[in-house]
């Protein structure tokens, strides 16, 4: 059996490993998927300035999408406890090598990457990957209600905090609000780990919340690690994981247009290919999705959902799928709808500071509730509900009942992202 800790770049539920947040690319797309990217962005928003109403979903045929069954087994949601096991094996590896050596390690990554999941989802260390902690469960440390500290009841909250043994925070945004009050949290934590007062611990971190807070730490050499990009051949394992698990049998996916192969995927070794594979002419979907998702896993799952077709008696072929052999299973057939075919948010047309603040806001802090949000972007309360009012007809925030946040949705996070940085809104780096 091999060290599950050595694969861990191979890993199906982490396919790009870990890598330190400086080494980290923008998957490349075609010359020709810019052009039409360019030229189709322009114009939707000619269209959103006649109309603001939804652009209706256009078809290339008549198959209709996924049922809730159907999605569930295709494309479902990731266990995030098996990608908590790959970043211990990840730290682990890191730490081995020697490229992490600091107690502390910083996990950043954009959202929707599902970092912050994980890290709730944390293996004890007695579990298979975990990384060395001297037999110690570890602790996972959650933010208070309020938010707004002085320094010197920040120093007493995280005496409070059991730093004696090893310790997680899964998403360092949900620790400060960004006014004066609101900052003193994370700037004592900040202290304590450039003081080397903490102990070992893992810090989550949002790539915007980061990029906020990165002025701090230009001396403290913090070195983040963040997830491998997701390029083509990285999508289409992890698709492929997801919807099968192991990936004991073959899921077989194809465009609606021209029947072009997206799953499985090319085998690149020609000793390797099979008679059929060699036939098959494959579609570059794939590659033009890590584009536009930019390498997110989150973002590129949102929009693969809304791309899949299938016939509706295939339902019930799904539905029992769990219940044969695996011999007895039927190949899972699904049709993709290329990028361009797809009804993906538009930004309504509205006043461009206003709305921008009201993003970027919620980017920052991973999502923030109506009192929050008037606090951090100085807008009123009337005229945030007129803008998140807008701005949830149009995909690209949703309100989460679990923990009453407005967030941005991730099939609505590139136009956002794109929009944000028009309008000269400081951006993440990925």
């Amino acid at each position: 059996m091999k060290d599950k800790n050595n694969e861990n770049k191979a890993d199906p539920c982490l396919p790009g490993g870990l890598v330190p947040a400086e080494q980290w690319t923008l998957p490349q797309t075609s010359v020709r998927r810019s052009l039409k990217d360019a030229i189709g962005h322009a114009l939707k928003q000619l269209q959103a300035e006649v109309s603001q109403a939804e652009e209706p979903f256009e078809s290339m045929d008549e198959l209709p999408e996924l049922s809730s069954a159907q999605r569930k087994r295709l494309a479902p949601e990731p266990d995030y406890s098996d990608q908590a096991t790959a970043i211990a094996c990840g730290l682990e590896r890191a730490r081995t090598e020697g490229s992490l050596s600091r107690e502390v390690a910083f996990l950043v990554a954009p959202p929707f990457s599902g970092v912050q999941q994980a890290l709730a989802r944390f293996p004890e260390p007695g579990q298979s990957g975990s990384i060395e902690s001297g037999g110690e469960e570890w602790a996972i440390i959650s933010p208070p209600d309020a938010l707004s500290f002085d320094d010197h009841e920040a120093n007493e909250w995280w005496d409070r905090q059991d730093l004696s043994r090893p310790w997680v925070i899964p998403e360092l945004a949900d620790f400060w609000l960004r006014r004066l009050s609101g900052l003193a949290l994370v700037k004592e934590l900040f202290r304590r780990i450039a003081n080397g007062d903490t102990g070992v611990g893992i810090v989550g971190c949002s790539s915007w919340c980061w990029r906020y807070w990165g002025h701090y730490l230009e001396n403290a050499q913090m070195s983040p690690w963040t997830p491998g990009p997701m390029d083509a051949e990285r999508l289409g394992a992890w698709f492929t994981y997801l919807a099968l698990g192991s990936g004991k049998s073959t899921v077989i996916a194809r465009m609606t247009g021209d029947g072009y192969y997206v799953l499985p995927l090319a085998e690149t070794d020609e000793n390797e290919k099979d008679k059929d594979s060699k036939k098959r002419k494959y579609s570059n979907f794939l590659r033009d999705l890590a584009a536009t998702s930019r390498g997110n896993p989150g973002v590129a799952l949102a929009i693969w959902q809304r791309s899949l077709r299938a016939r509706p008696d295939d339902d019930t072929k799904l539905e029992d799928a769990d219940e044969k052999t695996e011999k007895q299973s039927q190949t899972a057939d699904c049709w993709v709808v290329p990028l361009e075919r797809l009804s993906l948010p538009t930004m309504p047309q509205s006043k461009e500071s206003v709305t921008g603040f009201v993003l970027h806001g919620l980017l920052l802090h991973n999502g923030l509730d109506m009192a929050s949000l008037e606090v951090v972007t100085g807008v009123s309360t009337y005229e945030l509900s007129l803008v998140l009012s807008r701005l949830k007809r149009a995909e690209l925030v949703v309100w989460e009942q679990s923990d009453e946040r407005w967030r941005v949705t991730p099939i609505g996070y590139p136009t956002v992202r794109r929009h944000l940085q028009s309008w000269g809104f400081p951006v993440d780096q990925f």
